[in-house]
């Protein structure tokens, strides 16, 4: 059984509105962790030296956050995924427009995250005996954002087509998954401060908001997949 698209009007309301919501904190936490907030910090390196300890006592557990972060969630994992799903609509479907979409999304959500990297440029965790290492500033996590952005971007081409229930249960699973789970993996590697994760999530569901609605504002009825005479031709 597959399930309905939504209509149009109602994925633009709720884009918009999903868009107004996620600003807030986004913002908000950008300005605590710029400013240097004493009890965000605090949290922080609470939660740091606490998963740390874990990290170093349970080796096991480590290979494998190491093994889900570096290759199975690692963001060029994600892109490679996207550029997958792009390749895809047009060489099948010859979907140009909504292609172009996905794949000015995760460029662009790529730009944000490094500039963001560069103007707050937040040190990462340092320890004595790190478990794993990383590069660049912490703030905010690329590889919870990049996740977040594919699989939202993912979720909603599958919703905009309608697929099936079980198939819609099952990636959201996987999805839902992949974003907390890459996230979790970043804090445990003692690589990313709590904060770091939690904006790379929020800029990450913000971004797909605002692509979402801006998608269903202004690309014209008859240009969208599935309709007569668009960029890919009607179902079968």
């Amino acid at each position: 059984m597959r399930s309905a698209p939504l209509p149009t009007t109602t994925r633009t309301r709720a884009a918009s509105r999903a868009a107004l919501f996620l600003a807030v904190p986004t913002v908000l936490l950008l300005v605590l962790v710029a400013a240097e907030w004493g009890p965000l910090l605090g949290l922080d390196g609470d939660i740091a030296r606490t998963t740390h300890r874990w990290a170093v006592a349970h080796d096991g557990a480590t290979r494998t956050a190491r093994i889900l972060t570096d290759w199975v969630w690692d963001p060029w994992t994600m892109r490679a995924l996207c550029t997958a799903v792009v390749l895809w609509l047009v060489a099948r479907h010859r979907a140009w427009l909504l292609a172009g979409w996905l794949a000015a999304t995760c460029l662009m959500g790529t730009l944000v995250q490094q500039g963001m990297k560069a103007a707050v440029g937040r040190d990462r965790p340092k320890w004595p005996d790190p478990v794993d290492s990383a590069h660049f500033a912490a703030f905010p996590s690329g590889h919870a954002m990049t996740a977040t952005v594919v699989c939202g971007l993912l979720l909603w081409l599958m919703r905009l087509h309608g697929v099936g229930a079980l198939l819609w249960r099952g990636s959201l699973a996987v999805a839902v998954l992949s974003v907390v789970g890459v996230g979790l993996t970043r804090v445990w590697l003692g690589v990313h401060w709590m904060s770091d994760v939690v904006e790379g999530w929020l800029l990450g569901a913000l971004a797909v908001a605002l692509a979402v609605a801006a998608y269903e504002r202004q690309v014209p009825e008859e240009r969208r997949p599935g309709r007569r005479g668009t960029d890919r031709p009607a179902a079968d």
